[in-house]
């Protein structure tokens, strides 16, 4: 029997830094995945939503453009900050951030702290919106 670790970051209270890493890995299994969850072929995974990465032989997710990060998987919702395709996701987001704290949570939440702003970030992209 394994016990689950605790989990020190809320995911409901960032902007979704980890969407806007430049790289986000893609395997063939997620590329299948992918395929399978989107009722795509595997081609069209390959041609539309991955494309080849800076290191020989890797694929990545494609971006979109964003308010806040500049660039953004092309998954995320731009207003919900959450992942349209959460149950297909790539391995490389299943596993992050790998540890039981979150570096880029912890560092808004000390923000949020110290300049006692409880909405630092998510209130500048809110108020764009509107």
């Amino acid at each position: 029997m394994s016990t689950a670790l605790p989990v020190f970051y809320n995911c409901a209270n960032c902007p979704a830094y980890c969407c806007s890493y430049p790289q986000i890995p893609v395997s063939p299994a997620d590329e299948r995945r992918l395929a399978r969850g989107l009722g795509l072929s595997l081609a069209d995974v390959r041609r539309k939503i991955t494309k080849k990465g800076l290191e020989e032989g890797t694929r990545v997710l494609r971006h979109q453009s964003d308010h806040i990060f500049e660039t953004v998987c092309r998954f995320l919702d731009p207003v919900a900050r959450r992942c349209t395709i959460y149950e297909h996701r790539p391995e490389a987001c299943r596993d992050y951030p790998g540890t039981v704290r979150c570096g880029y949570y912890d560092f808004l939440t000390s923000e949020r702290r110290r300049q006692e702003n409880p909405a630092l970030v998510l209130t500048a992209f809110e108020t764009d919106l509107g």
